[in-house]
This record gives C-alpha cells, structure tokens and sequence, in this order.
C-alpha cells in the first residue's frame, strides 16, 4: 500500500483479512524465455461487488485484465465477468478488456472460452488479448496447428496476418468487440476497428477527436529495440500506451506507432518502467526514422 500511495494507486484498495494477495514472481534470465510463478490469491474471489460505485465516479475508461486467472470471473460460462462489463457499461463507461494465457489441462484452461467471449464481448469497446490467447479461446483447432508448425520456435514466427491473425479479429469483432488489438509478440500489432459511427459515440464520450478510427485494419510491425534486456512488461505496457494514446486525441496511424514503440521501449530495461520514454520522446525517435522490424 505505501508503494501503491506513491503514485496516488491506492484509494480503491481493499483489506480483506481471508485471503492472500495475489502475486507473480517473474524470472527473467538473459536469453531465455521468462517464466511466470504465479498465486491467484484474492483474485481468485474477486467479484463486481468488489467495484463500489464511488470507484466508478468520474472514470471515462475502464480497463479490466486476466480474467484467466480470476475463477469467478470463468466459472458458471463468466457470468461474474459478464454482470461486471455490463454494470460498467451502463453506466457509460468506456471499456478495455485484457486476457492472459492459461494451461490447457488447468480449470480456467478448461473453461468455455469461445462462449464466456460471446457474452461479453458486446459490453466491450476495446478488446486487447495476445494473438496467442486469442488462437486458444477462438479456434483450439488451429491453435494446436500453430503449435506444431512452430515446433521448440516461437508461435508468432509462424503465423501469417491474414490467414492467422485477421481471422480471430473478425470472429472477435462478429461477436460485439468494437476495436480489437492483438498482441503479436515480436512482430508486432494487429488492429482492427468498428464502423465510424462507432467510434464517434467512443470520441463523444471521452471528449477526443477520433474521426480517422472507422473501419480500420492494419498491422503495426515493432521497432527495434536498442538492446534487450527483459520482455517483463512489454505487452502491458504497449497497450497502456496505446489505451493512453486513445484518450488523448491521437490519430490512429500515431497511436499504434506509440503502442508498439513503448513495448520495444520496455524491451530495453530489466523491469517494466525504466525502460520506458515519454510520448514526445517516442515521437523524436519516430520521426527521425526508427527502424522496424519486417517479418
């Protein structure tokens, strides 16, 4: 909570004297992949009920991540999952929805997915999971095929924009998502957005001009990152970046710039801020030609 009150984060925390709280040891050793050693602890009974209305007061964009690792937000088909988008919703809010990798033979693994998405998609503005998270809650079949062809590789080296990603975007989108942003690792982003008028009731709310968001799809490939030193934070803080980008106003061909150069950014330090630059410096480092990654 001290740490938490350094940066004004802990106003909405809650004491609950039953549980642990959840956290996440990552090992992030040079070279290799990292490895996530992860206690559920409180998120595991976390609930819409947890969310007090004062809480809710004055936000314009609510962002909500890893339900996988949340039981009651995948337990009885999301229904905890569902009831809390649609209360936020309502109330006019602007939503963002996270997902996270599981375990194929864990409970959440073995959860309906490809439904808990159909319910809440449509109470979703912008939706934002990795494209490997997405493969495994969309298409099991075509996932599995992803992983043979890949072998000991890495999925993403594999997949193609069209025939892999694009595919899970329009499912996604068919089932209410307005836009969708998937992760793709070090490729890069896939972005893919509603009708105008969509994104015009989004822009209204948020008090921003997003009149060149309608009807988009494009693949924003990464930059190349100085040095690497740890992928902890990369696809988080890509996606704060581009959720930030968003309600300041900017165009959407800038806003996936930023997105994937913070994410590059974060590649350059062992954690997941001290990497990080400062939109003006990543439009600096832009605009003076940082090189891309073309796969």
């Amino acid at each position: 909570l001290k740490q938490l009150n350094l940066h004004d984060a802990a106003s909405a925390m809650i004491i609950d004297g039953k549980s642990q709280t959840s956290y996440t040891v990552v090992v992030a050793p040079p070279g290799i992949d990292r490895i996530f050693l992860h206690q559920s602890g409180a998120n595991d009974t976390f609930s819409q009920d947890d969310l007090s209305e004062r809480a809710l007061d004055n936000v314009d964009l609510f962002h909500f991540g890893y339900p996988p690792i949340m039981e009651r937000m995948y337990i009885n088909d999301g229904q905890e999952l569902v009831d809390l988008f649609r209360m936020v919703k309502e109330k006019g809010i602007v939503t963002s929805l996270d997902m996270a990798s599981v375990s194929e033979n864990r409970a959440a693994g073995k959860a309906d997915w490809d439904l808990i998405l159909q319910r809440v998609l449509p109470y979703v503005d912008f939706f934002v999971p990795s494209v490997e998270e997405l493969g495994f809650m969309l298409d099991r079949e075509k996932y599995h095929m992803w992983q043979q062809r890949a072998a000991a590789a890495d999925i993403i080296s594999v997949l193609d924009i069209e025939q892999d990603i694009k595919p899970l975007a329009d499912k996604a989108q068919g089932y209410g998502a307005g836009t969708v942003l998937i992760k793709s690792g070090a490729k890069g982003m896939y972005c893919q957005t509603a009708s105008q008028a969509e994104r015009d009731k989004i822009a209204d709310r948020l008090k921003v001009n997003l009149n060149n968001w309608g009807n988009r799809q494009h693949f924003e490939y990464s930059y190349k990152p100085d040095r690497i030193l740890s992928g902890t934070g990369a696809g988080d803080t890509s996606i704060a970046a581009f959720l930030y980008s968003v309600i300041q106003g900017n165009d959407f061909e800038r806003t996936l710039q930023f997105s994937v150069g913070t994410g590059a950014s974060c590649l350059e330090g062992y954690d997941a801020l001290s990497g990080l630059r400062s939109f003006k410096e990543l439009e600096q480092k832009i605009e003076a030609g940082w090189e891309k990654n073309i796969f």
